[in-house]
Parts: C-alpha cells; structure tokens; sequence
C-alpha cells in the first residue's frame, strides 16, 4: 500500500435494528463519503465491509471500513486493517456519535480519552494507542432523565431529519479535510466562528 493510504473507519451496530440509529451516525457519514469516492462496501476477511476509493484522480487513496460485529467490537477489524493495509494509527480516522457535543455539530480531534464510548476504548486498546484522529458527530444529550444507552439507540425524531442529512454531509467533509489539509486546518474550518 503507499504512502498516501487512509482507514476511515464509520463506527455503528449491525442489522437493521440500529442503522438508523443516533449510535450509527458514523456508519451513515461514511456511506457518504463512500458514495462520494464511487466506492462499494464488500466483505473482507478483517471482520468488516470495505470500500476502497480515491479523493480524486491521483489523490490520496481511501479505506472505508465498517465493523461487521457490534460497537464495543470494533477493535479486532480495525487493527486488522490496518495491518493489512499498512496504515498507521495517525492515518486512521474515526467518524463516531458524541453525546457531549449538540446535535448538529462536528468537532474534531486526535487522540485523548474515549469519553465511555466503548467503540472508541476498543479501537485504543487493540491498536494499543489512542492517537487516531476522530471526527465527532453531535448527538447531544438525552432529554429530560433518559438513559443515554437508550437515546444513542433510537432513531433521529422526524424534526432532526433534515438537519442530519446535511449533518452527514458535514462529516464527510470534515474526514475529506484531515486527508487534504491536516488536523488544524481542519478544526479551524470545523471549529471556527463561521462553522454551522
């Protein structure tokens, strides 16, 4: 694999129960980016569908992954990946839910804690750092006295729809913007007063 390649990696649940789910957020933005780059998810033997694509003619080459298995598993694929197609842990990119940013927001960053997220504590631990970068996709939090196991588990509300659609398009540009221009030149155009 050259030099350019990157595993961006959608974290989010299998089956039909949860893909539309605010926990599969990830997955979703990936979907995204993977139609943007005319890439098409197929089984590989790293427990995950990938797509594989570039920017551009020319341009960096992309690795999309989705975990075949459930969130708190997402470890083992992700590492196998990245053996397999020699990326290093600051290529990896991960687009996750957070429930500690508004709905409607993307932040974005490297490395740090996982914040109870076991997609991430998984990744950390089987990669054996924390240092991949991560696209942040606001969920907000739960209202009223709402379990957060159960408000990452449900489906946007009908008002949310049209905000996550353009949401999504927001991660996939923000995960296109670390490949193109580096982490700070990206949280500044993601971060910045005149971010959404």
């Amino acid at each position: 694999m050259s030099d350019d390649a990157w595993l961006i990696v959608g974290l989010g649940n299998p089956g039909a129960k949860y893909e539309a789910t605010r926990h599969n957020v990830g997955q979703m933005a990936l979907d995204v980016l993977a139609e943007r780059i005319g890439g098409r998810f197929s089984s590989h033997r790293a427990g995950a569908r990938v797509a594989e694509g570039r920017l551009r003619p020319g341009g960096p080459k992309l690795v999309l992954a989705k975990s075949n298995g459930y969130m708190n598993t997402s470890g083992g694929p992700v590492s196998a990946l990245s053996k397999y197609f020699g990326i290093p842990a600051e290529r990896i990119i991960v687009l996750h839910d957070e429930l500690d940013i508004p709905f409607d927001t993307i932040k974005l960053k490297r490395g740090g804690g996982h914040g109870g997220h076991n997609g991430l504590r998984d990744i950390a631990k089987a990669i054996a750092t924390p240092e991949f970068l991560r696209v942040r996709i606001g969920i907000g939090r739960p209202p009223g006295s709402q379990d957060p196991s159960d408000f990452v588990l449900k489906p946007f509300g009908s008002s949310e729809r049209a905000a996550v659609a353009v949401l999504l398009e927001d991660a996939a540009d923000a995960a296109e913007s670390l490949v193109d221009e580096g982490l700070t030149a990206a949280q500044q155009r993601f971060h910045g007063a005149g971010a959404r």
